[in-house]
């Protein structure tokens, strides 16, 4: 039997759901969605997914307190389950 969610592991993405989910959750907040970049650093013990934007748009994305920073981490968390990884999300200036 064929199974369809088996990806050969030299070809996947690293993180690639945490990283598409993120992409979304960011493009869905800011004003500016062109202008948002997610980059993947594998360079330490967790694999890190930088997040810029434009300018402008990084208040919204910290929100309160970092309120609304620290829901996209969460979300982006159990995401990366998906991909058996642990994620950390930073924001870029």
């Amino acid at each position: 039997m064929d199974d369809t969610n088996d990806i050969d592991e030299g070809n996947a993405v690293v993180g690639a759901h945490a990283r598409d989910v993120l992409a979304y959750l960011i493009e869905s907040i800011v004003s500016d969605p062109d202008g948002v970049e997610v980059s993947v650093d594998e360079s330490g013990n967790r694999t890190r997914l930088d997040v810029s934007v434009s300018p402008g748009d990084m208040g919204r994305v910290i929100g309160k307190r970092g309120r609304v920073a620290n829901a996209i981490r969460t979300v982006v968390r159990a995401a990366a389950v998906r991909d058996d990884l642990e994620v950390d999300v930073e924001f870029v200036d």
